[in-house]
């Protein structure tokens, strides 16, 4: 067991376990940051994604000694009370139906935002492949994503 120091949705969080322990587990058992979902276990599903320092990436596949000091954010920290505007284009586009791989597929769009605040079709589709929603809202989600835009100055 190892004594690692993580930043997590801007707080400094002391964690005591298994430097090869995924990400997503430390996460959830650890840090009680249940958002964060488990799907495939395999980083093909895209339900646990998390930013690393801005970036999506699958937490299934990353293990606590691959972290160092990255800056994190779960869903928990996108944003306070739900006023990102990703979440409230989720919202208004009626998005989520299951629900189950939404906050992976939020993080990923939000990923995609932070490095493209006004993103095409194409960038959308390439951001949001590999992210599996098994009820089929991919139109919705590219129109959320759209939405979400909008509110972003330039």
């Amino acid at each position: 067991m190892a004594h690692v120091q993580l930043l997590v949705n801007g707080q400094l969080h002391q964690v005591e376990a298994d430097l090869q322990t995924p990400l997503l587990w430390v996460l959830r058992d650890h840090l009680g940051l249940t958002g964060t979902k488990f799907g495939c276990g395999e980083g093909i599903c895209g339900s646990c994604t998390i930013l690393q320092d801005g970036k999506a990436v699958r937490s299934c596949q990353l293990t606590l000694a691959q972290v160092g000091k990255s800056a994190l954010t779960t869903i928990e920290g996108l944003s306070k009370e739900h006023v990102h505007p990703l979440e409230k284009a989720w919202l208004e586009e009626d998005v989520a139906q299951c629900g189950y791989c939404q906050p992976g597929m939020l993080m990923a769009a939000a990923g995609l935002m932070r490095h493209k605040p006004k993103p095409s079709d194409t960038d959308i589709d390439e951001a949001m492949a590999g992210m599996v929603c098994r009820c089929g809202t991919y139109a919705r989600i590219r129109k959320a994503i759209h939405r979400a835009s909008q509110e972003v100055k330039p």
